[in-house]
């Protein structure tokens, strides 16, 4: 069930907020969040229900036998153990159609008898509640939390609704305290139900109209694209994968504030980062930081250790960092998908990010701040030709035109560039800046200096323009045809 469906905005939201927001007892409460959450689930992805309902339980057994005392190797096979329960199922279901292809065009090479390759749908959001179920494993094998004793809560951790199908990914010890008081005031319904408006409006207004130009232009291929349009294609992608999943993690954040929750941020302009290192700290912060505290740092430490014997300290944290960068961006790259596109493209941004860290680097914190800024859209829209491409075939193709070496045989970019288009990249790119939160900071500020029917009219005023933006957004919804958020594959 997307956020953008009909029966999401009009039946189960609304009846889920009011029916949460009349329970008195905690108990009852959680445990009628929990039931409709579950519902969420089975609505768009039917017996796979079950696969989140064993994870639940499984990840309860698992809590429960790695608080159990235990040293050396015996706490070590515990913990590996509960991990690979937990990713078994997202590597058969993920990869193993990936794994069995490449397989099988090895034994082509030697003249062997192929695999038959599996054919399964993946579950949605399977790599989110995998990841939620590993923090909770890997926080109780720390000794950061205690088990938890209540299946119930742990299944709402895990399966929460908001959360289950894009993340954020969050972290058990912030999310378990709220759950038990959560702050259902009119300020945090208010403004939850503020940002739910501001991110469907960003992925239906923003992500919605650029995604048609950018699918036309990304089948076209290489006889067929000028530089221009290439080029179009790749701002396009670039504004709607952001606008998409940054929209879907408001939505997101907006839904656990009117259920009185705060959720993790998950994105802070990345476009106006200065490095690709500044970027991956604003993009998607929720994955980062998981890979980076239980990967990253699990590979760099060891590295780093192996080497001591190294005479040059600064070439010993160079070669640790370079393999816990190109070890953590070639997880993440799989982590979005099973093709070598998405392992091109994890290894190309550990590449660049391990040339950052290098004298390289340095020089470019000393350029203007516009170099910067435009150096890292560069390096972060090549990626993104990458990530966006199924083939290499594909990928070679759009690079190439992107330089004017394509044909330019086909339609100009003006039979893309509609005017909704236009607007939309407009507001696009004026919205990846700081522009809207300093504006709206501003506009706050003047709203509590000014009392009385001023402040009222200000007031007024704010409801109307979100109101208006949600008639809006509905009605471009109800217009278009159904674009999924992209990050529902992964």
């Amino acid at each position: 069930m997307a956020f953008t469906s009909p029966t999401f905005l009009f039946l189960f939201l609304p009846g889920a907020l009011a029916v949460y927001w009349l329970c008195r007892w905690r108990r009852v409460r959680e445990l009628f969040l929990l039931v409709a959450s579950l519902v969420f689930y089975a609505w768009g992805e039917g017996a796979f229900v079950g696969l989140l309902l064993a994870s639940i339980l499984t990840n309860f057994g698992l809590g429960l036998w790695l608080e159990r005392p235990r040293s050396g190797w015996r706490r070590t096979s515990a913990i590996v153990a509960a991990v690979m329960v937990n990713l078994t199922p997202l590597l058969v279901l993920k990869y193993g159609g990936f794994l069995v292809s490449n397989l099988n065009g090895l034994l082509a090479l030697f003249g062997g008898t192929p695999f038959s390759i599996p054919t399964w749908s993946l579950p949605a959001g399977i790599s989110f509640f995998t990841f939620m179920a590993l923090t909770y494993v890997l926080s109780v094998h720390r000794r950061e939390v205690a088990a938890q004793r209540d299946p119930l809560t742990l299944g709402l951790f895990i399966a929460m609704f908001p959360t289950i199908m894009a993340g954020p990914i969050l972290r058990y010890r912030d999310l378990i305290p709220q759950l038990a008081d959560p702050a259902l005031t009119r300020g945090a319904v208010t403004e939850g139900a503020r940002r739910f408006v501001y991110g469907l409006a960003k992925k239906a207004l923003i992500a919605n109209t650029l995604a048609e130009p950018a699918n036309a232009i990304f089948l076209l291929g290489q006889p067929d694209l000028s530089a221009g349009v290439a080029w179009l294609g790749l701002v396009c992608f670039t504004l709607q994968i952001f606008f998409d999943f940054s929209g879907y993690s408001d939505m997101a954040i907006g839904i656990g504030r009117m259920l009185g929750l705060r959720f993790l941020e998950n994105f802070d302009y990345p476009y106006m980062a200065p490095s690709l290192r500044a970027f991956w700290a604003r993009w998607h912060m929720s994955l980062s930081n998981w890979f980076r505290d239980y990967v990253f740092l699990r590979v760099a430490y060891p590295v780093g250790r192996a080497l001591q014997g190294m005479r040059s300290t600064r070439l010993q944290d160079m070669w640790a960092y370079t393999a816990a960068t190109l070890s953590t961006m070639l997880l993440i790259g799989l982590w979005h998908g099973a093709s070598w596109t998405f392992v091109v493209w994890g290894l190309y941004h550990g590449l660049i990010l391990s040339v950052e860290r290098t004298r390289l680097g340095k020089r470019l914190e000393r350029l203007p701040r516009a170099i910067q800024h435009l150096y890292t859209l560069i390096v972060v829209m090549v990626g993104w030709t990458i990530f966006r491409a199924s083939t290499a075939e594909q990928v070679v193709s759009v690079l190439a035109s992107l330089v004017g070496l394509g044909g330019g045989k086909g339609p100009s970019a003006m039979r893309y560039a509609g005017g909704d288009v236009v607007l939309a990249l407009a507001v696009g790119v004026v919205l990846s800046t700081r522009f809207g939160p300093v504006a709206s900071a501003r506009i706050r500020a003047r709203q509590e200096r000014i009392s009385g029917i001023g402040g009222l009219m200000l007031s007024a005023g704010e409801v109307a323009g979100v109101m208006c933006l949600l008639l809006l957004s509905l009605s471009w919804l109800s217009a278009g045809t159904f674009t999924p958020f992209i990050y529902f594959r992964f």
